[in-house]
């Protein structure tokens, strides 16, 4: 798997039904130690030995030769940028559903028409960026560390800083429903609230994203175990080699497990507390519309805990090591 690619791909290029990006070239001018020139066009076969005394030009930096900082940027703002807007949707309903003075409290149709804007604008940004991200990480299954340590220094502190400034996002969002809770602008505190809430939902999950763009050993991982266990067995590679990958194939990391297990539980205590939220007025006979805001807005435990899931997520990425 030097090249991180199948057998399939080989007998291609063998065949000349397909050629290596210039990714692979460079890895494979880096293996043979000879020029792209050379390995496009000249025999390697006869070439003859160098001699072992000969200075040698140092190899230069790894370069990004595949433009994937590029994709990962624009990733990092498609992807929360299509639940900015699925959530905008969300507030518009909350806005339009009362209004906040009742005068639209027969928006029904301006609240469904909203929320299906948001989420049709939504999908048209994350379902392509996910099928672009398919097609590149299957074009370039392995991508040789680039990133130097300053720049992943600097994306550490960035992502801290977007941290902290998405939860006061969230957090003055939460403020803004409680203050406006039994008055007649109730419904435009909640529709404030959930506009924050996409705020920080965009500026967590893009700062996020950038800072996990520089862990290209986690990118090399997951796109070698995207590869079927028939890929592996005939993938041109060295039996040990072979048996390691097959042994390593859909383990769980250390990371993954302390993710695994910490989401999992977060999203319990998210799940009884949206069902307590919603069950206890009935459960104590209150009339449905004399609930308060804490039985209409059950639903936020399950955004609330995907959040923090976000953020463990993040602190495990970027704190924990693996075995």
């Amino acid at each position: 798997m030097f090249l991180g690619v199948s057998r399939q791909s080989v007998t291609k290029w063998e065949a000349e039904k397909s050629y290596p990006e210039m990714d692979k070239l460079l890895k494979m001018c880096s293996f043979f130690e000879c020029s792209l020139d050379d390995l496009v066009t000249d025999d390697l076969t006869n070439r003859p030995a160098e001699d072992a005394t000969a200075p040698k030009m140092p190899g230069g930096p790894a370069t990004d030769v595949c433009g994937y900082d590029d994709h990962a940027k624009s990733l990092a703002w498609r992807i929360p940028t299509g639940i900015a807007f699925i959530m905008l949707g969300i507030a518009w309903t909350i806005f339009v559903d009362g209004g906040p003075t009742g005068i639209l409290h027969e928006g029904d149709l301006l609240a469904v028409a909203g929320l299906f804007a948001g989420i049709v604008a939504g999908m048209a940004v994350l379902i392509p960026a996910g099928m672009r991200h398919s097609a590149f990480v299957k074009s370039h299954p392995y991508i040789e560390d680039f990133y130097t340590d300053e720049e992943k220094t600097k994306a550490r502190k960035q992502l801290g800083v977007g941290i902290i400034v998405g939860i006061a996002d969230a957090f003055l969002g939460i403020l803004a429903m409680i203050a406006t809770d039994n008055s007649a602008h109730e419904n435009l505190g909640g529709a404030i609230m959930m506009l924050l809430f996409a705020c920080a939902v965009l500026i967590i999950v893009n700062k996020s994203m950038l800072y996990a763009r520089l862990n290209l050993a986690e990118y090399n991982k997951n796109a070698i175990d995207e590869l079927e266990v028939e890929d592996i067995v005939k993938a041109a590679i060295d039996e040990q080699r072979k048996k390691t990958l097959l042994a390593a194939h859909g383990v769980k990391t250390r990371k993954e497990r302390i993710t695994g297990s910490l989401c999992g539980a977060i999203m319990i205590i998210a799940t009884i507390a949206g069902l307590v939220m919603l069950f206890q007025p009935i459960a104590q006979g209150i009339d449905p519309d004399d609930v308060n805001w804490t039985a209409n807005m059950f639903w936020m435990a399950w955004v609330i805990g995907g959040l923090c899931c976000g953020i463990v997520a993040l602190l495990v990425n970027a704190f924990v090591e693996d075995e």
